[in-house]
């Protein structure tokens, strides 16, 4: 996670709309930032299902020393949307990517926002554009789309268009910085956004190559943890091949190995999910399963997400360390 800051304009009180697992989720991480959640979701079952994954969740939260100023029973919960964010000043809508359903709720909740609320919408598959066709005043609505689970995965993608109010884009990102989010911006709305369009391409060619027999799914999968996925975590490609350059730079390293990365990309593949396909990558994630639970398997990946992200605080506290440590001993030579 990053660094928290203080929240924008006194930001108390944030409202959650769609208690899925998104929904749920950012109930989660508000709570331990030491807000007060206001929720909506329309099934009867959403309010034990909520407590339960906060509950769950907060160890977690704790151990990523987010929950300093958070309590879990800070939530309440409402029947209808246009009670749930009559006081608060942050809205994340998570309800289904369905068009219909953001518009009829955007319309519910319109006359009963505060004049200062900020919207932000988790969507992944619909295009801002789209959306705000569902609001009368569509300037304080913007993108804050997470990665799974948000609680954990520190990544927001914002954002606004011609239609979005000055300083929206800036208070959104401070509120989220106040959460521990790192947030990046989508200058060009393009479908799927920029995470969700780097890992399609890689799964697309992972598909490929369990479908051309060069490896099996589990092995693919591994190909992705115990290599590039490691690097990755810490840096983005592109800085991670300019480190590859040996120093000379990433335009060095890209006439060194140009002709060999257009060989690969003319040979990528371009797979589609048929059944046939379908039931050839859910055979190898069974067999990859081996046994084990769904619910195992989220508590290992929430348990490695954690430890990393641990071991990423540590890293750049004891730099940070380090660098002052050096400066003040220049200083007083």
């Amino acid at each position: 996670m990053n660094k928290r800051v203080d929240f924008p304009r006194e930001v108390k009180v944030a409202a959650i709309l769609g208690a899925g697992t998104i929904g749920a989720s950012w109930t989660a991480l508000f709570l331990a930032a030491g807000l007060e959640v206001d929720v909506y979701d329309p099934s009867e079952n959403a309010e034990a299902f909520v407590r339960d994954y906060v509950e769950h969740a907060w160890p977690s939260l704790a151990r990523l020393g987010l929950t300093v100023n958070g309590a879990m029973d800070r939530v309440r919960f409402f029947r209808t949307p246009e009670e749930a964010v009559v006081r608060a000043q942050f809205v994340q809508e998570s309800v289904p990517e369905r068009i219909e359903i953001k518009h009829d709720l955007y319309a519910r909740i319109e006359p009963h926002l505060r004049a200062d609320a900020i919207v932000a919408s988790s969507a992944s598959g619909l295009l801002v554009k789209e959306m705000q066709d569902g609001w009368k005043k569509p300037g304080r609505f913007i993108l804050g789309h997470p990665f799974n689970p948000p609680h954990l995965i520190p990544l927001v993608e914002l954002l606004g268009n011609d239609k979005t109010d000055g300083g929206v884009l800036e208070l959104a990102e401070q509120f989220y910085a106040a959460c521990g989010k790192v947030t990046i911006r989508v200058n060009k709305e393009v479908p799927g956004h920029v995470a969700n369009r780097l890992q399609a391409a890689l799964w697309r060619e992972a598909i490929h190559l369990v479908v051309e027999g060069v490896a099996s799914v589990e092995d693919v999968d591994k190909a992705v943890y115990a290599g590039p996925g490691l690097r990755w975590s810490v840096m983005g490609p592109h800085m991670l091949f300019n480190l590859g350059s040996g120093g000379h730079g990433l335009g060095v390293f890209c006439e060194r190995f140009g002709p060999s990365f257009h060989r690969w990309w003319d040979d990528l593949g371009d797979p589609r999910l048929t059944p046939e396909v379908i039931e050839q990558l859910l055979s190898g994630v069974q067999a990859e399963e081996n046994g084990r639970s769904f619910d195992s398997l989220a508590y290992e990946r929430d348990s490695k997400i954690v430890e990393a992200s641990r071991a990423i605080q540590y890293a750049l506290q004891t730099d940070a360390h380090e660098q002052t440590s050096k400066a003040r001993l220049v200083t007083a030579r």
